[in-house]
């Protein structure tokens, strides 16, 4: 009984401060809203006996995602008119077409789910971080260094393209 007091009142405020996210006046409050979401959902990671998940979410989300949040909260000027936003060129239709693609996709990626459960892999328990690490770095190497490769490429996209407006 407990226990599921605990998963509601960690789910209402992980709701309640999703709301504040939006709408919130002031963008670094949102912001600020925005860790405070985090921070209760890494809660209830450690509800869930996942503490290595709870352990990125505060580094990886609370820390350095908000912090990026915020600088870009701070370098965009936000007291133009939205006049001075919109841009000619812009292909709403395109978008349109791939945000429709995009929400079928994750609809055939549910159904898929649904139909046929995910296998785990050798006895992999999400709660010991030692296993994770194992399984990582043996069964699952090339898609670990895949996704190292790919934030690289990400990571030097982005430099390379601050660069030009410097």
């Amino acid at each position: 009984m407990a226990e599921a007091v605990t998963f509601y009142i960690f789910a209402a405020l992980i709701l309640g401060f999703a709301v504040m996210v939006i709408t919130a006046k002031s963008t670094v409050h949102s912001v600020l809203y925005l860790v405070a979401d985090f921070l209760c959902v890494a809660g209830l990671y450690v509800f869930l006996q996942a503490q290595f998940l709870a352990v990125i979410q505060v580094m990886v989300y609370a820390g350095g995602i908000v912090v990026l949040y915020l600088f870009v909260v701070m370098l965009v000027n936000l007291k133009k008119p939205p006049e001075l936003y919109s841009d000619p060129r812009r292909l709403g239709k395109l978008g349109l077409a791939m945000a429709l693609g995009v929400t079928a996709e994750l609809g055939a990626i549910a159904t898929y789910g649904w139909i046929k459960p995910a296998v785990t892999g050798a006895g992999l328990s999400p709660k010991n971080v030692e296993q994770l690490g194992r399984a990582l770095y043996s069964d699952y190497v090339v898609p670990f260094e895949v996704a190292s490769v790919l934030l690289l490429v990400a990571m030097v996209g982005a430099i390379v393209l601050a660069k030009r407006e410097l």
